[in-house]
């Protein structure tokens, strides 16, 4: 939905991505040709890439899962940031936007880190929870059709440990949440998806508007104190 942040103006987020971007010429050229893309606007920002691969390198993540893959931007970004012996689940439905993802994983020499699963995400997400692997996985990013987003998220909310970190994109949906006039499925669905997030007693939450808005949910080492509030 957004290829950059939201909300900045071009020559401040020109500033941002020259004082903090580091981002390989593999990265660069990936979204250079995703760039062309007919559905380009799947992508997600740099900054965001970046971003998740700080995210996994901070918890000493080694078993990370994602669902939605597109042309591969972010699974590259994390399996770049995973140690040697890192091990990726990624979920698509998709053989051709995969295709790309593919021939940039093989060049930067980590396709042997990735598990592509091409399927429905949610019955790949139910064999690997039938298959024992629930409670296994250290960081989930969920990027994937808005009206499923709740299913996903309880699915890999089961299949990360405890205090393992789940990561959701498109939560502001281009600023469509606050639109009344924005009735359509998936909109809908952000904005429920959202509220039931504000009062999930399981996980401490945090939402930030990198990107196209990313919700970051860890999962609970110990029940919280008190409930949300309900406001």
């Amino acid at each position: 939905m957004a290829s950059k942040t939201l909300g900045l103006e071009n020559s401040l987020y020109d500033y941002l991505l020259s004082v903090s971007l580091r981002e390989p010429d593999i990265l660069a050229a990936l979204r250079k040709e995703t760039a062309e893309h007919p559905k380009m606007m799947m992508q997600i920002s740099p900054e965001q890439g970046q971003f998740l691969g700080l995210l996994v390198q901070l918890m000493g993540a080694t078993k990370t899962l994602e669902i939605g893959v597109f042309t591969g931007y972010s699974s590259l970004s994390v399996a770049l940031s995973l140690p040697e012996h890192g091990q990726m689940v990624v979920c698509d439905i998709s053989e051709e936007y995969t295709q790309i993802a593919r021939r940039y994983w093989e060049a930067a020499g980590v396709a042997q880190k990735i598990s592509l699963r091409i399927g429905p995400a949610l019955k790949t997400l139910d064999k690997l929870l039938a298959a024992g692997q629930g409670g296994t996985f250290d960081f989930a990013f969920i990027d994937a059709d808005k009206v499923n987003y709740e299913a996903y998220y309880e699915r890999s909310l089961q299949l990360v440990r405890t205090g393992g970190l789940i990561a959701i994109d498109n939560v502001l949906w281009g600023g469509s949440v606050v639109d009344s006039q924005a009735q359509d499925e998936s909109t809908i669905a952000i904005r429920n998806f959202n509220q039931k997030l504000r009062h999930d007693p399981r996980i401490t939450l945090s939402l930030l508007s990198i990107g196209d808005g990313v919700t970051l949910a860890l999962k609970r080492r110990w029940a919280p104190l008190m409930e949300p509030d309900s406001k």
